[in-house]
């Protein structure tokens, strides 16, 4: 018997050190995943698709980014809110209203409330939390979705983040490691959006999902559809470019 247990420890205990070895690291995952939407530079395109059961609007914008700070947002089209500029630089946001030239600074609270009436919250639109930086990652297995072979991520919130969400789950494909679906909960883990990517575009150095969907769960006939443009990673952008004064004069 003590034979038995000695050679059955001598497999066994070199098997898991290979199997741990060998298992994913889910942070690692996730931060390629987010490098791979961010890069160290951003600028480009989007339409903004808002689809509710008895109407539907389009916004149009540009956007800029520089790492995890820095978030420029102009609005091209409709007219009505044509000019108006988002703007956010470390934890703080602020919002540049032309037609009342007035300069509105966003507060934490207001993070989760809708952007522009999307289903987008302020903290989608400008990623003021970091999915990187303040959560923690868990591993729970793999899943196909629409195709795709999946690692699926539990993200918790750190003690004391600055985070709007109680909870993410995020399937991210094993080739590639693209964002493909999330699931959002609140601090009383209820589901609240569902986020779905599309369309796998070459955009010049990097591959990303140019097609994303936002369904809010408990609002039958509601979703926004968001679809990425002309876009540019690693592109020079200077610091002093996320300034209000820059706000007031883009166009």
């Amino acid at each position: 018997m003590k034979t038995f247990f000695c050679i059955h420890c001598a497999w066994f205990i070199p098997a898991l050190i290979y199997a741990q070895a060998q298992a994913p690291d889910p942070t690692a995952i996730i931060r390629e995943a987010d490098s791979q939407v961010r890069g160290e530079t951003m600028q480009g395109t989007m339409e903004l698709k808002i689809v509710r059961p008895d109407w539907e609007r389009t916004i149009s914008l540009k956007s800029w980014s520089k790492g995890d700070d820095d978030f420029m947002i102009y609005i091209t089209s409709p007219a009505k809110e044509k000019g108006q500029v988002f703007l956010k630089r470390g934890t703080e946001m602020w919002n540049w209203v032309p037609s009342i030239e007035r300069m509105i600074k966003i507060p934490p609270s207001m993070m989760m409330q809708s952007w522009m009436g999307s289903d987008f919250t302020n903290d989608d639109l400008v990623k003021q939390s970091s999915l990187v930086k303040d959560y923690e990652h868990r591993l729970d297995g793999e899943e196909t979705v629409r195709g795709k072979k999946c690692y699926r991520i539990v993200l918790t919130p750190k003690p004391e983040a600055p985070v709007v969400w109680g909870r993410i789950i995020a399937w991210i494909t094993v080739e590639g490691h693209h964002f493909w679906k999330n699931e959002y909960y609140d601090e009383d883990d209820v589901l609240i959006n569902e986020e779905n990517a599309y369309d796998l575009k070459d955009v010049g150095d990097r591959v990303i999902p140019t097609r994303h969907e936002i369904i809010p769960v408990d609002k039958p006939g509601h979703k926004t559809v968001m679809v990425i443009g002309q876009v540019t990673y690693n592109g020079p952008i200077a610091d002093d470019f996320f300034t209000q004064q820059q706000m007031k004069t883009l166009k």
